[in-house]
């Protein structure tokens, strides 16, 4: 029988690595293709998962066999495994690189040697035709890589390209802008999408028209939030619109989507937008009693800079700065997956407005938690999203710009409430 082995394995822990790099599936499947070529083996394959908010899992498949990861940002930790099979690949090699591509404070790992040949007894058995060893090979790497946005109970992955377009770790949160193969180039904050290419024109279309074909003389508007741009794109669609006043708190977010997102962030060289880089809480604190016809709070989830916009005390302050015959749009959060939020922002919104002047109306984009979501419309004055509408104006406003999404049966529909959330606001 012959002597030695069939391959080798090292099982590899390294600790105190760097928590954003053990967060970074594009850099972490890029440090370990790059280990399995530095060692001299054949990449063939390589498919990695990040998970929201923690963790990378990935594996590259190699001609010699694999190394596979799985890593705990929150402890900076990661559990690699390595192996390989002949002479050819030296697995410590890929070892070292990873422990200082990683910035591990020290790492541990024990060596095993797989398939000992004197317990092995070669099995007869037939072959394929051998290929013609001398005939040129192309070698394909084949690049796998998932972006997951996900809770304790569900979750959406989308494979992108594994090239991120735009890195940054802002002072208020982490903002990138991925090229997915679905949905085209997705911006993400703190590993949640926020919109991508293919369904933004949903969200953005019904947050901005719905009031404005029910609100006839909306001129001047604030929108807080929405640093992609989409909603003041829309609403600057609407020829009798006088003024935005948009207040972002993230300049990378604007900065992002004007770079890679520029049919979403067409507007912000329009004459009649101001656009405020600044804190939108104390904005709408400081502004003049009366000011606005129309509010827009264009906000992620109640996490992060967004949430202060999920509280009695500003949205007090919202109403304060509406005219009389104001009307505020707020995102409205999801029935299905954000019970808790849904149904706290629309005993907030009643508590400040009254019980019958306040609508939810939902939309459904296949990007976002559960797909569906909401919007709430608050009426400080007698404007109401039904009887104030006109159907006939709507069709015109569609039909002239194209729209992909709104038209008036769907402004009509979308107040349309399912028994289970009538249910689960007691209505």
């Amino acid at each position: 029988m012959e002597s030695g082995n069939l391959g080798r394995h090292i099982i590899v822990e390294f600790y105190g690595c760097d928590s954003q790099i053990m967060n970074d599936v594009v850099l972490i499947e890029q440090y370990m293709v790059q280990a399995a070529k530095t060692a001299g083996a054949t990449v063939l394959n390589s498919t990695f998962h990040h998970f929201s908010p923690f963790g990378v899992s990935g594996v590259v498949v190699i001609e010699e066999s694999h190394l596979a990861i799985h890593t705990w940002p929150e402890y900076g930790y990661a559990a690699v495994d390595i192996f390989t099979c002949g002479t050819g690949v030296n697995p410590w090699v890929s070892y070292k690189e990873l422990e200082r591509d990683f910035k591990a404070s020290y790492g541990s790992a024990v060596e095993m040697q797989r398939g000992q040949r004197g317990l092995l007894e070669r099995q007869d058995f037939e072959f394929a035709p051998k290929r013609d060893e001398d005939a040129p090979r192309e070698i394909k790497h084949n690049r796998n890589i998932w972006f997951t946005d996900r809770d304790e109970n569900i979750a959406l992955s989308l494979r992108h390209s594994g090239d991120v377009l735009f890195r940054e770790q802002s002072p208020y949160q982490k903002v990138q802008v991925l090229e997915t193969y679905a949905y085209g180039k997705a911006l993400t904050i703190d590993g949640m999408f926020m919109t991508t290419e293919k369904d933004e024109y949903v969200y953005h279309e019904m947050i901005s028209h719905v009031p404005m074909l029910t609100h006839h003389s909306a001129k001047n508007i604030l929108v807080i939030g929405g640093g992609d741009g989409g909603t003041v794109r829309e609403l600057l669609k609407h020829d009798r619109v006088e003024k935005v006043t948009m207040v972002e708190i993230d300049e990378a977010v604007v900065r992002a989507c004007k770079e890679h997102l520029p049919q979403i962030a067409a507007s912000f060289n329009d004459s009649r937008l101001e656009l405020i880089i600044g804190d939108g809480i104390q904005y709408v604190k400081d502004a003049p009693a009366g000011e606005y016809d129309l509010i827009i709070v264009d906000g992620s989830d109640p996490v992060g800079p967004a949430k202060g916009l999920f509280s009695d005390e500003f949205y007090n302050d919202v109403y304060a700065a509406l005219n009389d015959n104001g009307v505020l749009i707020a995102q409205g959060e999801s029935p299905r997956f954000n019970q808790h939020a849904f149904t706290d922002l629309r005993r907030c919104f009643k508590s400040i407005f009254g019980n019958d002047k306040v609508w939810s109306y939902f939309f459904y984009v296949p990007t976002y938690p559960s797909g569906m979501w909401s919007f709430a419309y608050c009426s400080k004055g007698q404007i109401k999203p039904l009887e104030s509408f006109n159907k006939e104006n709507a069709n015109e406003f569609e039909e002239k710009h194209g729209l992909r999404y709104y038209n008036a049966d769907i402004h009509a529909a979308a107040f349309a409430t399912p028994n289970f959330v009538k249910q689960l606001l007691n209505d």
